[in-house]
């Protein structure tokens, strides 16, 4: 029985000559993963495959990244009834993801250690929201109306997942849902 997935892939750079939409999902094919489509420029990859352990995809993908295209980063992979509930879950009730303000979801690695406690607001322009268990994943709210500036959760964030971690947008992972129901 065939499985939906989407992996998502972190240090994508669409202007990388190596990390186009179709030479990512040309890796995907030549692993024989079905259904095979990009959502966005970004490193966001929807297909279809034999029921697997999570990890062990992972792992399988990266490799076949790394060898081919050069790409080092790390994958994350998520089944669709996964991302599925976690829209379902509405865990941002009456927000709305704009300019200033990113509506944010950080998904861990399979297998990583979810947080004891959320970590305290010590910045006022990052707001979590929660960690939904199930999908592996913090929620936030960050206040995105300094660019230049990184709020100081996503640098807990990275200090204590290192680079087994990748955040996208609620609005990216909406669209990536879809994606995989289409």
């Amino acid at each position: 029985m065939s499985t939906r997935y989407a992996a998502l892939l972190r240090g994508i750079a669409p202007s990388n000559p190596n990390m186009t939409n179709d030479k990512l999902r040309g890796v995907f094919e030549g692993l024989g993963f079905d259904s095979v489509a990009s959502v966005l420029a970004s490193g966001n990859i929807v297909f279809s495959g034999r029921r697997s352990d999570v990890p062990t995809l992972e792992r399988r993908i990266q490799r076949a990244l790394h060898r081919e295209l050069g790409i080092p980063g790390g994958t994350i992979v998520r089944e669709h009834a996964e991302l599925r509930a976690l829209l379902d879950s509405d865990p941002f009730p009456g927000l709305t993801h704009g300019r200033g303000t990113y509506l944010t979801a950080t998904f861990l690695k399979d297998g990583a250690q979810p947080p004891d406690r959320l970590p305290e607001r010590s910045d006022p322009r990052a707001r979590v929201v929660g960690f939904d268990d199930a999908a592996r994943v913090f929620l936030a709210v960050i206040d995105n109306s300094d660019p230049g500036r990184t709020p100081d959760f996503m640098a807990w964030l990275e200090k204590t997942y290192g680079k087994d971690i990748t955040t996208r947008t609620w609005l990216t992972v909406q669209r990536i849902v879809t994606k995989m129901e289409s």
